[in-house]
């Protein structure tokens, strides 16, 4: 038995619920499902208080139940009685109290929070002063050039320039909603110890790209930055080492082939993820030497061990980014025009061009 905790589906032709269903698991589901009824309706067996959207008010959010014929009418919505982590950590812990089945199951729990808007219970709200949270060492009042998506919502959430206090106050609220979160989490996990399912249960713990809140001078996740990128990703169970950190770099897709390998299934042909499943056992230090990210048409980025490249193209306009991730994470100094890492530049551009050609990426330039 395991949970995974992801906030969106593993997009592959054929989803990971779909072949713990195939092979004869229990698949139950709740909270944000970012895509169509019917993918969901392939891939779980029993579900509750399922949303079919993006972004919500936490105590207003429009849910289904769960429709054995997958047709899930938006007439059959309704707003769910309680603060949404809540409300999905609810039926989860019920489907794991009245699970009375003899074969494994997965129990898939993607949150909306702490997506905005920022509006944490009242208690968790109150729980930090802004006063008291320093301000990132990357807060700029401004991003240094347009990187194509200074006029989405995300960005209007606070004022330009942004001022210290603004940034302390959206922090306040963020750690506020992700405390709040973090104890539903702990129920769940609770819930796992009282049903005696937590000794042979493998658990995933992933989030969804996260929120600039300052740094950069930006509010929101619509850039390569590691602040918004990188995310956070724990795996526990039977047989996983305890304790054990690794810098192997992965993308959440990976986490299909992992899993696979993890409970003994064959890896569908279409997963186009690698299997972290060598760095967990340590036989291996990575399975991948780069990673290649892309936003719309303006925004690519290629990371390897120790650096970063950013290239944005907005309206015609080049601008490059090149970061030491080893001795500045939080990307401040920029080292493109600097002579001295020109061989890293260049290198950097010569990997990303062979991502683009491998993924057929119209932004390709040579």
């Amino acid at each position: 038995d395991f949970i995974i905790h992801t906030p969106h589906n593993l997009a592959n032709t054929l989803t990971f619920p779909e072949v713990l269903h195939q092979a004869g698991y229990t698949t139950f589901g709740t909270g944000k499902w970012h895509n169509q009824p019917a993918s969901f309706a392939r891939a779980f067996t029993c579900g509750a208080k399922i949303f079919f959207g993006g972004m919500s008010d936490h105590l207003k959010v429009q849910v289904n139940d769960f429709d054995p014929t997958g047709a899930y009418p938006k007439e059959k919505r309704y707003v769910g009685h309680r603060f949404s982590s809540e409300l999905f950590t609810e039926v989860t812990i019920e489907f794991l109290r009245e699970y009375d089945g003899d074969g494994p199951f997965l129990a898939y729990v993607p949150y909306t929070a702490p997506h905005d808007p920022r509006m944490a219970p009242v208690d968790y709200k109150q729980m930090y002063d802004p006063a008291n949270i320093p301000v990132p060492k990357n807060f700029m009042p401004e991003h240094p050039f347009d990187n194509g998506e200074m006029k989405i919502r995300d960005e209007k959430l606070a004022p330009w320039p942004r001022t210290p206090e603004i940034v302390q106050r959206h922090i306040a609220d963020y750690y506020g909603m992700i405390t709040h979160l973090d104890h539903q989490i702990g129920k769940i996990l609770d819930a796992l110890e009282e049903t005696r399912h937590a000794d042979n249960t493998i658990i995933v713990f992933a989030g969804d790209n996260g929120l600039a809140v300052g740094q950069h001078g930006l509010m929101g996740k619509q850039n390569l930055y590691d602040h918004s990128i990188r995310v956070p990703l724990i795996i526990t169970g039977p047989g996983i080492p305890e304790g054990k950190k690794t810098d192997a770099l992965c993308y959440l897709l990976d986490l299909f082939p992992t899993l696979c390998d993890l409970i003994g299934l064959p890896i569908p042909e279409t997963v186009e993820g690698q299997s972290l499943t060598p760095v967990i056992m340590g036989e291996k230090q990575k399975v991948r030497d780069s990673l290649f990210f892309a936003h719309k048409g303006i925004q690519r980025a290629l990371r390897n061990d120790r650096y970063k490249l950013i290239e944005y193209t907005i309206e015609g306009t080049r601008t490059t980014q090149l970061f030491d991730m080893a001795d500045d994470p939080w990307e401040i100094d920029d080292l493109s025009a600097d002579p001295n890492y020109s061989n890293h530049l260049t290198r950097l551009r010569e990997e990303m061009i062979r991502w683009q050609k491998e993924l057929n990426d119209p932004m390709l330039r040579l």
